[in-house]
C-alpha cells in the first residue's frame, strides 16, 4: 500500500483537539492472518448479509472502497469516500463519545485500525477495522444515511455529560481492551466486567450523552429497518458480526418500533442485544434526532441547562439572548423562581460571539473565572439589550458614569462605566466597569480590588451544551485515554503459523501452483492443532481440483469440529461457502 496516495482534504479542516485522536493506519502492522480473519467476515457477510441487509449496504461496499479479499487501506478509502464528501482516520480503540460525534459532524468516519483476533471473529466488543469499515463505511453510501450520521454527530457533541460518564467511557474502553487481548487473565476481566456494572447500576439519572449514546446504539450501531415483521440491518454493529447478526434475525431478539423513548434503553457491549428497534425509513430517524435535540439544554437553555453543566464539572457554554457566549467550568448559579439570576464559572473562561472569541476576552484575560447577573433590572420591564439609545442614557448606563444597577434577585452591580460591546444586531452584549461591587444580599460576588470587572447582557439563558463555543479559546490537546489497546505477541509458534498463513495468500493471490500446499497443510496439522481457519483456505483453493489432499482436509476439519465444538458452526460456515452454489 502507498502511503503517498492523496488522502481526503476533508481532514485537513479538522480541529486539533481532533487531530490528536488520530493515528497512523500502519498497513504493514496487519499479519496474514489478520487478513484471513478480514476475508473470512466479509465472504460470510456479503454471502448473508445480500439476503437480510438493507439494498445500501452492498451498494455501499462498492461506493466506499471495501474489498472482501483485503483489510481496507485507510487512503484509499479516503481517495472514494472523498467522492461522496466523507473521510476516514484511524484512531485507537474507543474514544470519548463526544470526540466520536465531533467527528461525525465534520463528515469523518472514525475506524478503529486494530482487527479482531481469529478466537473473537464472530464478535468483539472492541470496535476494529472489521466494525467501522465493514459495518460503517458502507451504509454512509446512502446520502439520507449519511446525513443523519453528520446531524447526529452535530447534536451530539453538543450533549452535557455526567461526571460518571467518563468514568463508564474508560471503564467500557478497558473492558475491551483486556477481552480482546490474549491470555488476559480471567480475573483482570471479571474485575473490569464488575466495575463496569458497578458504575452501570449506580449512574443515577441518565444525562444527555448517555441518552444519546443510547439512541446512537440503539440506530448507527444496532438499528434495524422497514417493518417489525420484516426488517433489515443496517447498524454497523450487526454488519460487522457473523453471529449476531444471523441471531438479530431470530425471534430470540425482541424488535421494537422505534421513537424517543429508546434513548433510555440501555446496552450490555459485552453482551448479545436482547431487543433492537426498527425505524420505518432512513428519514424517520432524523425526526426522532429531531425530537430529543428539542428536549437538551442545546436548546432549552434555562436555570436546568446550567444545572446540567454545574453537575457535569466539565468545559462547557451558556448562550445568552444577545448572542454572548460564556465557556468554562459552571461551578454555582443563583436562582429565583426557577430563573438563574446569577452565574459562575471557576478557572479559564472565554466569552464570545457567534462562535468567535471576544477580542480581548480570552482565558488569558478570565484566567480564575467569570460571574454576571442575568436577567432584567428590578422594576423595569425593558431589558439592557432592548434599551434603545436614549433609554440607555436616562438611565444612566453610558461610558464614564457611575451607576447602581438594582437586578432581580436582590444581584445589585455598582460602579463606573468603561466601555460596552455590541452585537451585530446592535444590542450591548457586554459591559466593563472599574471600582466595581457586585453583591447578592450580604454576599460580595465582586469587589474594585479583583479589577475591573465584566458584566455579560442577556435577559436569559438560550442554550447550554458541552465545550466551548470557540474550540480555539482552550487548551483541548489533553484528552487522549489512559489505556492503550494490547498487540499480538509474538512467539516461535505464532509466527511459524503467520508463515503459513502468508503462503498461502501468496497462492491465492498471485495464482501461483497448489503444489506447495501439502507440505504447508501438513506442517499446519504438525505444530498448530488448534487453527481452523488456514484449513478453510486451503479447501478453498483446492475446491476444483480431485486433489486427494482436498478429501484430506475436509475429513481433518471434520475431526476438528469435533474437538472444537466451539468453533464447528465457523468450519461449516467456511466449507458451506466453498461447496455451496452460492456465489460471493
Amino acid at each position: 500500500m502507498n502511503p503517498n496516495i492523496e488522502t481526503n482534504p476533508l481532514l485537513d479542516r479538522l480541529p486539533k483537539h481532533l487531530k490528536q485522536f488520530i493515528k497512523p493506519q500502519d498497513y504493514s502492522d496487519y499479519s496474514p492472518i489478520n487478513q484471513a480473519v478480514w476475508r473470512y467476515v466479509m465472504r460470510k457477510n456479503v454471502d448473508y448479509l445480500s439476503k437480510v441487509a438493507h439494498s445500501s449496504y452492498l451498494d455501499g461496499l462498492k461506493k466506499t472502497g471495501i474489498e472482501v479479499d483485503s483489510i481496507p487501506s485507510m487512503y484509499g478509502m479516503n481517495r472514494i469516500l472523498s467522492e461522496i464528501g466523507w473521510a476516514a482516520v484511524a484512531v485507537d480503540g474507543f474514544i470519548p463519545p463526544n470526540a466520536f460525534m465531533e467527528f461525525q459532524a465534520y463528515n469523518v468516519l472514525v475506524i478503529a485500525s486494530d482487527i479482531r483476533q481469529l478466537e473473537h471473529i464472530e464478535y468483539t466488543p472492541a470496535p476494529d477495522i472489521i466494525h467501522e469499515g465493514a459495518g460503517h463505511a458502507p451504509i454512509i453510501a446512502n446520502p439520507e444515511y449519511a446525513e443523519y450520521l453528520r446531524r447526529f454527530g452535530e447534536i451530539g457533541c453538543k450533549a452535557i455529560s455526567s461526571h460518571k460518564d467518563y468514568q463508564m467511557y474508560e471503564a467500557i474502553r478497558l473492558l475491551s481492551i483486556l477481552k480482546e487481548a490474549e491470555d488476559t487473565p480471567q480475573e483482570k476481566i471479571e474485575e473490569a466486567e464488575k466495575a463496569v456494572a458497578d458504575l452501570q447500576n449506580n449512574m443515577g439519572e441518565l444525562s444527555e450523552m448517555a441518552q444519546i449514546r443510547n439512541l446512537h446504539w440503539w440506530t448507527v450501531e444496532y438499528g434495524l429497518i422497514g417493518t417489525v415483521e420484516n426488517p433489515k440491518i443496517y447498524g454497523a454493529g450487526l454488519l460487522s458480526s457473523i453471529g449476531e447478526s444471523a441471531w438479530c434475525m431470530t425471534d430470540n431478539v425482541k424488535k421494537i418500533p422505534y421513537d424517543i423513548t429508546a434513548a433510555n434503553q440501555n446496552f450490555d457491549i459485552t453482551q448479545l442485544q436482547p431487543q433492537l428497534y426498527v425505524t420505518p425509513t432512513f428519514s424517520y430517524l432524523s425526526l426522532i434526532l429531531e425530537e430529543f435535540a428539542n428536549k437538551m439544554a442545546l436548546r432549552t437553555g434555562g436555570l436546568s441547562g446550567i444545572q446540567k453543566l454545574i453537575q457535569s464539572n466539565a468545559l462547557g457554554t451558556i448562550e445568552l439572548s444577545t448572542g454572548l457566549q460564556i465557556s468554562g467550568v459552571f461551578t454555582n448559579v443563583i436562582e429565583e423562581d426557577h430563573k438563574p439570576v446569577y452565574i459562575q464559572t471557576t478557572g479559564k473562561t472565554a466569552l464570545a460571539y457567534r462562535e468567535k472569541e471576544l477580542v480581548g476576552h480570552g482565558t488569558l484575560t478570565h484566567p480564575h473565572g467569570f460571574g454576571s447577573p442575568i436577567g432584567k433590572l428590578k422594576g423595569f420591564n425593558l431589558a439592557i439589550e432592548d434599551m434603545s439609545p436614549k433609554d440607555l442614557q436616562a438611565y444612566s448606563i453610558v461610558e464614564n458614569e457611575t451607576v447602581k444597577l438594582e437586578f432581580e434577585g436582590n444581584i445589585i452591580v455598582e460602579g463606573e462605566i468603561i466601555t460596552g460591546s455590541r452585537n451585530l444586531h446592535g444590542e450591548i452584549i457586554l459591559i466593563s466597569f472599574r471600582n466595581c461591587t457586585v453583591t447578592h444580599g450580604e454576599t460580595i460576588l465582586f469587589q474594585p480590588e479583583w479589577g475591573n470587572y465584566d458584566m455579560a447582557i442577556g435577559k436569559k439563558v438560550v442554550s447550554a451544551f458541552s465545550g466551548p463555543a470557540d474550540v480555539n479559546s482552550f487548551d483541548l490537546i489533553n484528552n487522549v485515554p489512559t489505556t492503550q489497546t494490547i498487540k499480538t505477541k509474538h512467539t516461535e509458534e505464532r509466527d511459524e503459523l503467520e508463515n503459513l498463513y502468508a503462503a498461502v495468500r501468496e497462492i491465492r493471490i498471485n495464482k501461483k501452483s497448489t503444489a506447495a500446499l501439502q507440505n504447508i497443510f501438513h506442517k499446519l496439522k504438525e505444530n498448530h492443532t488448534n487453527d481452523w481457519l488456514l484449513s478453510v483456505e486451503i479447501a478453498e483453493l483446492l475446491k476444483d481440483s480431485s486433489d486427494a489432499l482436498l478429501q484430506e482436509v475436509v475429513s481433518y476439519l471434520e475431526q476438528l469440529k469435533e474437538k472444537r465444538p466451539e468453533v464447528s458452526h465457523l468450519i461449516s460456515g467456511g466449507l458451506d461457502l466453498i461447496f455451496s452454489a452460492a456465489k460471493v
